[in-house]
């Protein structure tokens, strides 16, 4: 393999401990070219010891796991490596789990049982530095999360006209997952107005991230 097809693949820790998603997961992901599998640790104490040692572009991690959960793993990977970035797996039934996951640190939420074009979207928005959620997950969070913060509880009712059309356009998009230069592309704008737009948007919202904005935008009811 030539150096520069070394560079292009992404290098992918898979932490799960049951033998069976293990499988799958390495088997799926491993059809894709441009990622490669470096490791598979079957917990979250092994999780922690191999991104330490291999340093991953990205973490795919369980959330469910004994001993040491997913989320209690993300957040001593994120505080030795804040840049290996790390989608998380949870399942849409757990949803004091999805809510813990949204402060864990993690760069990205997928279901179990998402499609293998839906994981490997999220593993490539989280690389180029976007957050990645899951429809099914912002649903969850919408049902599930309590206004415990300042930010939610000032955005619970967003009056009309605060975002323009066009910040409603990106603000879609930003829920429905899509990276900055996804968003770029479909709007046909360049990747700096997108991140002026994305910067406007939480600033009006009181948010600080783009997982934040997201879930402001559904519980508000800006999306539908």
């Amino acid at each position: 393999m030539s150096e520069k097809l070394k560079r292009l693949m992404l290098r992918i820790l898979i932490v799960e401990d049951d033998p069976m998603m293990r499988i799958g997961l390495k088997h799926t992901l491993s059809t894709y070219a441009h990622l490669e599998i470096v490791d598979i640790a079957e917990d979250g104490y092994l999780g922690v010891e191999a991104a330490i040692a291999l340093q991953p572009d990205v973490v795919v991690m369980d959330v469910g796991m004994p001993h040491k959960d997913g989320i209690a793993a993300t957040q001593e990977i994120k505080k030795v490596l804040p840049n290996v970035k790390i989608v998380m797996l949870t399942s849409h039934t757990s949803q004091t789990e999805v809510v813990a996951a949204l402060s864990s640190g993690a760069d990205g939420y997928c279901v179990k049982g998402t499609s293998a074009e839906q994981l490997v979207k999220a593993i490539d928005v989280v690389h180029q530095g976007a957050t990645y959620l899951d429809a099914q997950v912002a649903k969850t969070v919408v049902d599930q999360l309590k206004p415990v913060t300042a930010a939610s509880k000032t955005t619970q009712s967003i009056p009309p006209g605060t975002l323009s059309d066009r910040e409603l356009e990106v603000l879609r998009f930003i829920v429905e997952g899509y990276s900055n230069p996804e968003i770029a592309k479909a709007l046909y704008l360049s990747e700096h107005t997108v991140k002026t737009y994305v910067r406007g948007i939480m600033n009006k919202l009181l948010v600080n991230d783009r997982v934040q904005a997201a879930v402001v935008a559904l519980r508000s009811g800006l999306m539908s």
